[in-house]
């Protein structure tokens, strides 16, 4: 049973706070909704694979850093374009963060040797994850992000039994969303 959520990101800011937002529904359950992790340490997640969807320049990279600043991290973070992955590795956990728009045939992405990458508790966000259809695992969450005005429409859908838990985290008490 999938279930499905509409927001609308009025601004760069508004991206980044859902970001956070959606970084924490991730983390296991016996932490408070409102913590904020060390950086360098992040956070115990239950892990998850998200996609993102959208056109270029659509905010999928700047909802990355959103997830990423939930996660304690301060860094810069930018679209893995040209390596195709970039690892965030943590003391509690690890989030990899992977671009597969450059990839030609699907199956590149055996080349890249992350399999270990996609377990549980690993937090990986996946742009484009189309290219890599069928060498990929099955998202928990589908997020996307269309640009309407200053602005982007997310249209979530969760997908799988984890992705549920998630996006229920999220929406049922509102986080600040």
């Amino acid at each position: 049973m999938q279930q499905h959520f509409s927001k609308l990101l009025r601004n760069e800011a508004a991206t980044i706070n859902f970001g956070k937002a959606l970084a924490r529904a991730t983390f296991v359950e016996e932490y408070p909704p409102d913590l904020e992790p060390v950086a360098g340490t992040g956070a115990r997640t239950q892990g998850a694979i998200i996609y993102l969807q959208g056109d270029l320049g659509a905010g999928k990279t700047t909802m990355t850093r959103g997830i990423m600043r939930g996660f304690g991290y301060q860094g810069t973070v930018k679209s893995p374009t040209y390596t195709l992955v970039e690892p965030y590795e943590f003391t509690l956990c690890n989030v990899y963060h992977f671009d597969l728009y450059r990839l030609s045939a699907s199956e590149e992405v055996s080349y890249l040797g992350t399999e270990d990458y996609f377990s549980a508790p690993n937090l990986c966000v996946i742009e484009w994850a189309e290219k890599g259809l069928g060498h990929i695992p099955a998202a928990d969450l589908i997020l996307h992000l269309a640009t309407v005005g200053n602005g982007r429409q997310l249209e979530c859908e969760a997908i799988s039994v984890r992705g549920r838990q998630i996006s229920q985290r999220m929406w049922a008490k509102g986080r600040n969303l």
